[in-house]
């Protein structure tokens, strides 16, 4: 056996199951097979995630909301329609003379179009046109009316306090800001879910690797041992020493290889496939060594965190909702017109509806116009302190908002720069640990080596293998914990360090 082919490091080995016959069982009976390394699953997550699915349907509510918001400001346009409406009943009347009873036997028919156009001032102008004709089948007679108006209303408190229409559509567009943001966190709380079970996954999979390499450093020294014992070079206690070391060996084989399965099917859950999908993972145990400008880090992270955001947007929000309670206690009022053309014609039946409308055009045309104008004014004189109570109310929620977004800077700031000291000092514990586990591997093929030619006992042997396993782990430990770290660092500041740009470059 080629004692040297052990000697090159683990850590740059890509990792392509150690065993992959273990995976055969599930390649034959599962519905797919993917192959995947980090990007694929961070991909695979974000299709299939229900979370992340709902926060994009939120994102699309925001987003119609928004434009229903801004149509609001555009020109309406409806068409009402009575077609027909027949009633046949008996009404009372009263005059002076006493109460009387008649039947009614009526089809009534309509048509309206009206035009609305609203206001930036929270008002509208609008025009409405159309016929209505009535059939009295008691009378024998016929009542068609054309009428054409256009008229406006201005509510006066809009000019000097609260604008509805301008308010609710600054709202609507907060709330899609909140949504768009609030769907980029949780993207990058994904990543870092992802990238935290997917090195973990990588991290049982190596233990795995780990355990089989060392079954078969414990197979060679056990085969040694033997040959040795027969030979009389040894004691037999040694040899059953080493017998219980290969015992222990296998076991551990077994125990890494369970711990390995449970958490591909946890990463499996994580991801969204099914438990009967098999996957392969590929992943290489290099890393870049990434520079952190920290206070690049601080400004952006504060510039962009949704938190900080949420804070502003409750404090524009209260901002709101206080001229909002104000103006509920200023003195308001409307000023409302309109001008219209009116055109009756009353007939007796049988008539044509066609002859009967261009009477009652002709009479509209010959009518003089219509018109009315009104000013309406409400005053608020005692209300108990109802409406100063609830504008302090309001305040008091201004105030809290505010309180909450300086501690949740400082609380930001100081989250980023404690994860950036967390980043430099892992990146030196790993490459600390990378140069440990150079020398641990060496001193093993040389205490191998020194076992054959019966320089050492098997304790010492197993004392330096213990030794290896332990650097092999560790170095895995902070390798994982070193890109943990990059993905949360990313989350945090929201800006991407490995690659030099923001994670919402272009996104409000």
């Amino acid at each position: 056996m080629d004692i040297n082919k052990f000697s090159r490091p683990i850590w740059k080995n890509i990792l392509i199951l150690p065993a992959f016959i273990l995976t055969i069982p599930y390649v034959s009976f599962s519905q797919s097979l993917n192959e995947l390394d980090l990007d694929r699953s961070i991909a695979l997550a974000t299709e299939r995630s229900h979370p992340m699915r709902i926060l994009q349907e939120g994102l699309e509510q925001s987003k119609y909301e928004l434009r229903a918001a801004t149509s609001r400001f555009k020109t309406h346009v409806d068409i009402d329609f009575v077609i027909p409406n027949y009633t046949e009943t008996v009404r009372e009347w009263e005059d002076s003379t006493g109460i009387t009873f008649f039947p009614v036997k009526q089809l009534r028919t309509s048509g309206y179009l009206t035009i609305n156009q609203p206001l930036p001032t929270d008002g509208y102008i609008f025009w409405r046109s159309g016929i209505y004709n009535i059939e009295d089948f008691d009378r024998s007679e016929r009542l068609t009316q054309v009428n054409s108006r256009i008229g406006f209303r201005q509510p006066l408190t809009a000019l000097y306090s609260y604008n509805h229409i301008r308010s609710e559509f600054k709202r609507a567009k907060l709330n899609y800001e909140l949504a768009l943001k609030g769907l980029k966190r949780a993207e990058l709380e994904l990543i870092y879910d992802i990238s935290q079970a997917f090195y973990e996954t990588t991290r049982t999979k190596e233990n795995m690797r780990i355990a089989h390499q060392t079954l078969e450093h414990q197979q060679e020294a056990t085969k040694i041992a033997k040959e040795k014992y027969n030979a009389g070079l040894i004691r037999e206690v040694e040899s059953l020493v080493m017998d219980i070391d290969l015992a222990q060996a296998l076991n551990e084989v077994d125990m890494s290889t369970v711990e390995y399965f449970s958490q591909l099917n946890y990463f499996k859950k994580k991801l969204g496939l099914q438990l009967s999908d098999s996957i392969i993972l590929v992943s290489e145990l290099t890393y870049n060594i990434v520079k952190v400008d920290e206070e690049l880090a601080v400004s952006h992270g504060l510039a962009s965190r949704i938190e900080l955001r949420e804070h502003e947007i409750g404090i524009e929000l209260s901002e709101i909702e206080i001229k909002r309670r104000r103006s509920m206690g200023h003195i308001n009022g409307e000023v409302t017109g309109y001008y219209d053309f009116i055109g009756n014609y009353q007939v007796g039946m049988p008539y044509p509806i066609g002859e009967s409308l261009g009477n009652t055009w002709s009479v509209l045309k010959s009518r003089p116009g219509n018109f009315g104008v009104a000013f309406t004014v409400n005053i608020p004189l005692i209300d108990w302190g109802e409406n100063k109570a609830y504008v302090r109310a309001a305040q008091s929620g201004l105030k809290m908002n505010m309180i909450s977004f300086d501690e949740e800077r400082i609380n930001i700031e100081m989250e980023i720069r404690n994860t950036v000291r967390q980043l430099q000092s892992s990146l030196r514990r790993l490459q600390l640990l990378e140069q440990n586990l150079v020398v641990a591997e060496k001193s093993f093929n040389i205490s191998r080596q020194r076992f054959a030619n019966g320089d050492i006992d098997s304790q010492s042997l197993a004392l330096d293998r213990n030794r290896l396993n332990l650097a092999y782990i560790a170095h895995l430990n902070a390798f994982v914990q070193y890109k943990l770290n990059i993905a949360d660092l990313m989350r945090k500041s929201f800006f991407d360090f490995e690659s030099g740009v923001s994670v919402i470059q272009g996104e409000i």
